[in-house]
């Protein structure tokens, strides 16, 4: 391997080099923060020299050079066709032409000569067309904006990130330097100081060197994102025109914006997903693909079948193919997940009580380009919920167990045809009850594993379950939710928020209604039969009080809650519907005692076989 180290100092860097910013580089995304410390770093060294000469009467070109180099650390470079492009280091390239822009602006104020030195570090002429060094070919217009001296606020930054950055990194600089460089002598001395004694080092490899190279030296500074490595070492195995006419790089670039329009880096998650969904069978599989999976997609099992290793034909397949059909499956669940459409609610529902485990299962059951894909969304989302909600729902739930099915399930279904997608579903959910309660299940649901089940489920599973209690009567009786199901899941505020109350507050009536015995009566009470779902303050003002006096807060609340209350069924016609569709005994209670409980407990489970039925 070639790899040629070259010292360099900033008046050699931008001399005759125009650097193309290659594909292995993220956007241009340093913030004021690391923009702050490199000047702080520079400007720390460059103050101790310049008290220490200031008041020299050598040549400011003769005496700077007594001031110490400054190492600004290394970029790498890749000779290709005649052009040179950046592999590592366009970050801080970039910021350094932002600080000579700002320096010649500041030497044209101050009437200085040495602008024109200036402008000649920052773009140089060809023909008719001025090219600047850094040559960010897809925002030359934000960089001409403060290449002219443009009003910051006018510049147009409609192409990206990079260009947003540039200006707001512009500002930055220049209120620093304006607080630095207060007088002409000192801005001529930081110039060719800056010019001059600041060093960085070019180390410039062989083209096929440079996917390998490239992750090396990732290990030093600020690491480069997994997905960005990968892209690297994809990207990198392909001619450059091919690149350009196949779209390959903004395929790749689309993709990953769109997907990361979610959450920073939700690109990692995809791709962690994707290879958990082809070729994990098992939790201990699933390991090799957590954040080394650009290391991982090479291994030779998943070689294999991708063919990603020193392929270029098969790299291209693999971009055009698999990862865009992948990518753009993987947003569409990301888009459902995020808000809820009325044909895909069980993809939120699954959001919201965070089993994410849906991502993978779609993506293994799908095939590329899949003819079935909307259904498989579908119900697989749905029986995600549908599993874990009867498992919480019968005290049946482990998080390894269930995770480790997961795994099972994906390896089941992977590319299956939808008909075989539920009975696999239908296998785990009866083997986990099973190996839960020690007997040989038969049943999805059953009222003797449900009956005891209350306070003890997770808070946020509890809230959710009446959620869907709640959106059922919305829905069979033809009225709107009260409010959101996020409000009503994951609001979990004093006042706005939901929370869940026993509707026997721990009192001595209470208490003898259940014989006296306390055992039984916290027992009883902590069942969901004897849980409602409340808002903050109707939580807080029904306090201890007598039932009676509850059955007064719960009006206008949920209509659920509002289903205790005599005034619930007068003249409606929906609801009775309703009752006499699915046979369910919903009745009003004066009283609540033992079984009153029972009663209502009973109804939930009436409402559990038909919801996830």
């Amino acid at each position: 391997m070639d790899v040629t180290p070259d010292k360099q100092n900033i008046d050699k860097v931008f001399s005759s080099t125009t650097y193309f910013i290659d594909f292995y580089q993220r956007q241009y995304k340093w913030t004021d923060e690391p923009v702050r410390r490199l000047l702080d770093d520079i400007f720390y060294k460059f103050n101790v020299e310049y008290q220490r000469y200031k008041d020299s009467d050598i040549e400011l070109d003769k005496l700077v050079e007594r001031y110490s180099w400054y190492y600004l650390n290394t970029y790498v470079t890749n000779n290709i066709d005649g052009k040179i492009y950046v592999v590592d280091g366009q970050q801080r390239l970039t910021t350094l032409t932002l600080v000579l822009i700002k320096l010649m602006h500041s030497a044209n104020e101050a009437n200085s000569e040495l602008a024109d030195w200036l402008a000649g570090k920052i773009a140089g002429q060809s023909g008719f067309k001025k090219e600047f060094w850094m040559n960010h070919e897809q925002h030359k217009v934000s960089m001409s904006g403060l290449f002219t001296g443009k009003k910051l606020e006018e510049i147009d930054t409609s192409s990206g990130i990079t260009a947003f950055n540039m200006v707001n990194n512009y500002k930055v600089i220049s209120t620093v330097l304006d607080k630095e460089l207060l007088d002409k002598h000192k801005l001529e001395t930081f110039i060719f100081y800056f010019l001059k004694r600041l060093v960085l080092i070019n180390l410039n490899v062989e083209q096929t060197d440079v996917p390998m190279v490239f992750e090396v030296i990732n290990d030093r500074g600020v690491k480069l994102k997994p997905y960005e490595i990968l892209k690297g070492k994809l990207l990198g195995q392909i001619d450059k025109d091919e690149l350009d006419q196949l779209g390959l790089n903004e395929i790749w670039d689309t993709q990953v914006n769109v997907i990361n329009q979610y959450n920073d880096d939700e690109i990692d998650v995809f791709f962690i997903s994707f290879l958990r969904s082809k070729f994990a069978k098992t939790v201990g599989d699933t390991r090799k693909f957590d954040r080394n999976y650009h290391r991982a997609i090479f291994l030779p099992e998943v070689d294999k079948e991708l063919k990603l290793q020193h392929s270029p034909k098969d790299v291209k397949r693999f971009l055009l193919n698999e990862f865009r059909y992948y990518s753009e499956l993987y947003y569409k669940i990301l888009s459902y997940y995020d808000k809820p459409q009325n044909d895909y609610l069980s993809v939120y529902y699954n959001g919201l009580t965070e089993m994410d485990s849906q991502f993978q299962l779609i993506m293994s059951a799908c095939v590329i380009n899949d003819s079935q894909e909307q259904e498989k969304i579908k119900l697989i989302s749905r029986e995600v919920d549908r599993l874990f909600s009867l498992l919480q729902l019968q005290k049946s739930y482990d998080s390894n167990d269930f995770n480790e099915a997961t795994y099972l399930i994906s390896a089941e279904i992977r590319g299956q045809d939808i008909a075989i997608i539920k009975s696999v579903f239908d296998k785990y959910l009866l083997k986990m009850l099973s190996d839960a309660r020690g007997v040989q299940t038969i049943k999805p649901i059953s009222y003797s594993y449900f009956k005891d089940t209350g306070i003890e489920l997770n808070k946020r599973f509890k809230r959710y379950f009446f959620a869907r209690i709640e959106q059922f009567i919305a829905d069979q009786t033809k009225m709107n939710m009260k409010h959101s199901f996020y409000d009503l899941v994951a609001n979990t505020g004093s006042v706005n928020g939901f929370h869940i109350e026993h509707i026997l507050a721990n009192n001595t009536e209470n208490l003898t209604a259940f014989g006296d015995e306390v055992e039984r009566f916290e027992r009883e009470r902590n069942r969901l039969g004897g849980l409602l779902l409340l808002k903050g303050k109707d939580n807080i003002s029904s306090s201890n009080e007598l039932y009676l006096n509850k059955l007064k807060t719960y009006a206008n609340t949920l209509y659920w809650n509002e289903t205790l209350r005599q005034d619930s069924y007068k003249t409606k016609i929906d609801f009775s519907n309703m009752m006499k569709s699915f046979n369910l005994k919903f009745t009003p209670m004066d009283q609540y005692g033992p079984n009153e409980l029972e009663e209502r407990h009973m109804l939930l489970y009436d409402l559990i076989c038909i919801i996830w039925a």
